[in-house]
């Protein structure tokens, strides 16, 4: 009996000591590299992000409000949102190390909620910007803003879905956005949503209440282009067809029988009634995959292509609508 137990006893500290602690080491090794990977990545991005506090004239006096933003050239440009901007009478940004710079709108979009701004100010380290349409469900981002006025907090998530639709506050659909479950609260707004890597995949722009773990960043493609524009013009006029959709693969076959130059195109989510697309014979479900004789692969490719210069002018839509191929002819209009 007391053999029998000695045995057992022996057996069962074989196990623990075989099993245990390698099972322990694993998770310490993923834990290790998990943390190294969000440590590295906020240490790059967190001497680009800045504290926007912003005075607004009410009735009632002065409206005091805060965001995030991030220096994206190093000679003073800042990206920001669009609503932690509009309507300020003046806005001053936090700097890292706590000094503080009047700011200045260069241009302002509310059609995507991007604004930018800058500061006069010595050298500064701008953001690494990454690609947001090589992205993925599941992936690693962490975001880094000021949330509640907490100076550069960070967060980390994963990346929760692609292709989303939400509507800006000027009404405007913006397509193409990153859902995250990255902590976002109010004053994260305009901070940069990063990769492992520490380069900017998006910009934190909104969370859906009282849900937790919803949150939303535009795509850094999409603030990239948008940025340009702003600073050689200081607003983006834009033509508008009136669809809502989000960029989708297509079938192989497709691609090979039609000899496409793209592999992806953009599906027809929705359209506006009495809406250019509308008009032009447009149905949801449809992928339209050129523009004007321009190839379209992403909702990033249409947007480019809907430039002011086309407003008023009859264009060529390609679409594939099952697995047909169909030429439409629309007219775009100017956005309001």
């Amino acid at each position: 009996m007391h053999e029998l137990d000695f045995l057992a006893d022996d057996s069962l500290s074989e196990f623990t000591a075989a099993s245990q602690p390698r099972h322990l080491h694993d998770d310490a090794e993923l834990l290790d590299a998990y943390s190294t990977a969000v440590t590295s990545a906020a240490a790059r991005i967190t001497p680009s992000v800045v504290n926007i506090e912003v005075k607004t004239q009410v009735r009632r006096g002065e409206q005091r409000g805060s965001g995030s933003g991030f220096f994206f050239t190093p000679d003073g440009f800042l990206l920001t949102n669009s609503h932690v901007v509009t309507g300020a009478s003046s806005i001053d940004v936090a700097l890292i190390d706590g000094t503080r710079y009047g700011a200045s709108v260069v241009g302002n979009d509310p059609h995507t909620d991007l604004a930018v701004l800058r500061i006069s100010a010595p050298t500064q380290i701008p953001a690494q910007l990454g690609d947001s349409d090589t992205i993925r469900p599941g992936q690693l981002v962490i975001a880094v803003g000021n949330p509640l006025g907490f100076q550069t907090t960070v967060t980390a998530g994963v990346v929760s879905a692609l292709g989303r639709t939400m509507r800006a506050k000027s009404g405007r659909l913006i397509d193409s956005v990153i859902q995250t479950d990255a902590a976002l609260n109010p004053g994260n707004s305009g901070g940069p949503l990063v990769n492992s890597r520490g380069e900017v995949i998006g910009v934190n722009t909104a969370v859906i209440q009282p849900a937790q773990g919803i949150c939303f960043a535009i795509g850094i493609n999409t603030a990239i282009f948008v940025a340009a524009r702003l600073i050689r013009d200081g607003h983006i006029t834009r033509s508008y067809i009136g669809v809502g959709g989000q960029s989708v693969p297509l079938h192989r076959r497709v691609v090979r029988f039609y000899d496409l130059p793209v592999e992806s195109g953009v599906l027809v989510a929705s359209f506006e009634k009495g809406s250019p697309a509308e008009k032009a014979g447009l149905r949801e479900g449809d992928v339209i995959v050129a523009y004007g004789g321009k190839p379209v692969s992403s909702v990033d490719d249409l947007h480019r292509l809907l430039t002011e210069e086309h407003i008023g002018k009859a264009s060529e839509l390609t679409v594939i609508r099952l697995t047909e191929k169909i030429a439409l002819t629309i007219v775009p209009v100017r956005a309001q």
